[in-house]
């Protein structure tokens, strides 16, 4: 029976292939997708690369996806991947029906485009800070960020432990500042980086065993950690606000109950407001005995909703000696861990109308020199981390962009520990597949790849540096009503917004 034959010596040859590629896919470290799915993940593979033309005719166009569009996500991975992150055929945006659509003023005669300053990665496009955190108050270990662009907060629980190291190692390799996130400083967050330790309302890390705050620890572990370089006190987050941090129990393995001192599979709900102060005063009173007993900056960190408490704020720093050395905005549409879809959707001013807000309240007050301004809530594109330095912002902080460079997919699993990519989840077959090393190397030409994206569109504006961008500099288009300057906008004094030559407050 040669039919016969042939068939079974096909069969054998098909069987040998797949055991090979099965065997391949389980020892390689570039692609997580492919060690946690081996074989069937090869389909994500084949279909993203033959999306456009499915797209054009059967499924979403490119900018329909969110929170990050199909574009949006394949800057960042090419960016990160070191591949060609250019596209083709000019865009395919409706820019006549986009609603508040930043538009730069290219030059007609512009800088010469910068040059990269050599092959080390993460460092072939340096743009560090201009701003001293801490200056201002004369903190004792006050410093000058090496990297303009960031890392945000995340925290070991939120993210396995693969990711936090790649993360931490990913900052280290680009010179960018780690955020710890609220819960607490973990053994994969020291692997050279740099790191903004956040306190949220359950002060992890920090904390009495009946959860109260814990000055002694925390001057004990920073002084037993120098990479801690500044204190975050975060008051909400654009995700939640006024709702307190969530880790569901299935993700509260016993590692992650010890870092926290919580009880390990059960859920770990944060408490919706701080314990150890309960107005202005009493915050601007814990601020400063932290900067004393530490010596390090202490910034706040929260989203936008009523006016008054910033009018207070701002108020009570202008009356005394006593303030947040930096001061990090975020946006509503934020928001990398689980939380209520009401609270997702409807609670919190997006970035675009609450760092106006705040930035105005402290220029009334002649303050907004006073206080480094940090930005977050989906800045970690090109033209949105433009447009928030035109507003004011010094430091631009990433989240979910680093994510997408760490291999996430915007499956939207986060809050199920079924992260397919081992991200999100600390689920032991999925986190196996991310590799700390590859991915590190990612995040790290990923940070330096914005920073390469802002330097060029700043000398295609005419601009010697991307800090110059001022309000007055960048327009957006408004369906139906034309091109508005971001100062008017935001409603902006002249001024206000628009940076010096150089700055060290």
């Amino acid at each position: 029976m040669p039919g016969r034959t042939t068939m079974s010596a096909f069969l054998l040859v098909l069987l040998a292939v797949l055991l090979g590629l099965l065997v391949y896919d389980l020892t390689q470290r570039k692609h997580t997708i492919l060690r946690n799915f081996p074989v069937i993940g090869h389909f994500r593979y084949w279909l993203e690369a033959i999306g456009p033309e499915l797209r054009q005719y059967i499924v979403t166009g490119n900018d329909q996806e969110r929170p990050f569009s199909r574009d949006q996500r394949r800057w960042i991975y090419a960016t990160c991947k070191g591949e060609n992150n250019y596209f083709a055929f000019g865009t395919d945006n409706h820019l006549e029906d986009e609603e508040e659509y930043p538009i730069f003023r290219h030059a007609a005669f512009p800088k010469p485009a910068p040059e990269p300053a050599g092959d080390l990665l993460g460092r072939r496009w340096p743009l560090p800070a201009e701003v001293v955190i801490g200056g201002h108050r004369n903190r004792r270990r006050a410093f000058r960020p090496e990297s303009l662009v960031n890392v945000s907060a995340m925290s070991f629980g939120s993210l396995s432990a693969p990711a936090v190291r790649a993360l931490n190692r990913g900052c280290a390799m680009a010179g960018a500042l780690h955020n710890t996130g609220e819960g607490g400083i973990s053994p994969y967050h020291l692997e050279g980086g740099e790191l903004i330790w956040q306190l949220g309302t359950g002060y992890f890390g920090a904390r009495n065993p009946d959860g109260s705050f814990s000055m002694e620890r925390l001057v004990e572990r920073c002084a037993e950690l120098p990479q801690v370089r500044a204190i975050e006190i975060k008051l909400s987050q654009g995700a939640k606000p006024g709702h307190g941090g969530i880790l569901p129990g299935a993700k509260v393995s016993p590692e992650i109950a010890a870092i926290r001192g919580v009880e390990p599979g059960r859920d770990c709900i944060s408490p919706n407001a701080h314990s150890a102060f309960h107005d202005v005063s009493s915050m601007l009173d814990f601020v400063e005995s932290i900067a004393d007993a530490t010596g390090l900056p202490v910034g706040i960190k929260s989203a936008v909703g009523e006016e008054a408490f910033w009018r207070q704020l701002a108020s009570q720093m202008a009356a005394t000696d006593r303030g947040p050395d930096y001061v990090v905005v975020d946006g509503g549409e934020g928001g990398t861990g689980a939380g209520p879809l009401l609270y997702l959707d409807h609670v919190a001013f997006p970035f675009l109308e609450a760092f106006p807000k705040v930035y105005r309240i402290f220029a009334e007050f002649g303050l907004q020199e006073s206080v480094v301004w940090v930005g977050s809530g989906r800045l970690g594109l090109p033209s949105r981390a433009t447009l928030a330095l035109a507003l004011g912002c010094d430091l631009i902080n990433v989240a979910r962009e680093a994510m997408l460079a760490l291999g996430c997919i915007q499956s939207m699993r986060c809050h199920t520990d079924h992260c397919p990519t081992g991200v999100a989840t600390q689920n032991r077959w999925l986190v196996r597949g991310l590799d700390p090393t590859d991915k590190a190397e990612r995040v790290a030409r990923y940070l330096d790849g914005l920073r390469g994206e802002l330097l060029h569109l700043a000398a295609s504006c005419g601009l010697d540096d991307p800090r110059r961008f001022g309000p007055d500099r960048v327009d957006l288009l408004i369906a139906g009503h034309g091109a508005v300057t971001a100062a008017d906008l935001a409603g902006y004094e002249p001024g206000w917004g628009v940076r010096p030559t150089a700055s060290s407050r």
